[in-house]
């Protein structure tokens, strides 16, 4: 694995996925920021970081998505990754909040961006981006964030916690390129609020009761319905409120 430290950057998806444009990167080259000004969460958010607080870092992935219809396995490898090494960490209470946000009992500690780019020979390639709340302790105007500090009262080793995760990964990926499906039972046993009957938001802010069943091969939620049928939604269709 090659790691790239960097003091301060806009993105380190963006540095990344830059330097992989220009040159031939070995599979798993991994970027680490401690501050990152323009981080970026699902559908364009914003995503804030104290400086040094906490795991910033984007990790390259070659040679594993042969089809774009699959690329919902790469989100299912990483998220379970993590969950796998906080678990290791004695993180209480986690689950992935669909379709990869990390949470510790009913708060955000972490997320994690997949952006995939085909070349012009058709081969996919990702950079994984994941931001993790370690060390930060204040959270206001954040009332749904925390971090592991805040969770264990105690301080985390990012190093550690880095080079466990890059190994987690990588061993995921590798065992989905084997078994696209062995990962699958886990993600959906993982789901936030699965089999929880949960208040959900459409676009247009008509709210509906729901129950979380799972999710479709091509990555939507899948919810049951009041009237006993299931629907599945993509990320901008549907808003979860808790």
């Amino acid at each position: 694995m090659k790691l790239i430290k960097l003091d301060a950057i806009d993105s380190t998806n963006e540095f990344l996925k830059g330097l992989s444009n220009k040159q031939e990167l070995e599979n798993f080259t991994v970027v680490t920021a401690e501050n990152q000004t323009e981080g970026k969460g699902q559908m364009g958010a914003f995503w804030a970081s104290e400086t040094s607080k906490n795991l910033i870092m984007s990790l390259l992935v070659k040679d594993f998505l042969v089809d774009i219809c699959q690329i919902f396995n790469l989100n299912i490898a990483v998220s379970l990754a993590v969950i796998e090494v906080l678990e290791s960490f004695r993180i209480p209470d986690l689950s992935i909040k669909w379709p990869n946000d990390i949470m510790s009992y009913n708060k955000k500690i972490g997320g994690i961006l997949i952006e995939n780019s085909i070349k012009s020979d058709g081969t996919i390639v990702s950079i994984v981006g994941l931001g993790l709340n370690v060390n930060q302790t204040n959270f206001e105007n954040l009332p749904k964030a925390s971090s592991l500090a805040v969770i264990c009262d105690a301080k985390f080793d990012k190093d550690e916690l880095l080079f466990s995760i890059c190994d987690a990964i990588e061993e995921n990926v590798k065992l989905c390129k084997h078994n696209s499906a062995v990962l699958w039972p886990d993600y959906t046993n993982k789901l936030f609020k699965k089999g929880i009957p949960m208040p959900f938001s459409s676009p247009n802010h008509q709210n509906f009761m729901g129950i979380i069943q799972g999710v479709s091969a091509v990555g939507k939620l899948e919810i049951l319905l009041e009237d006993d049928s299931t629907a599945e939604f993509d990320i901008k269709e549907i808003q979860m409120l808790y």
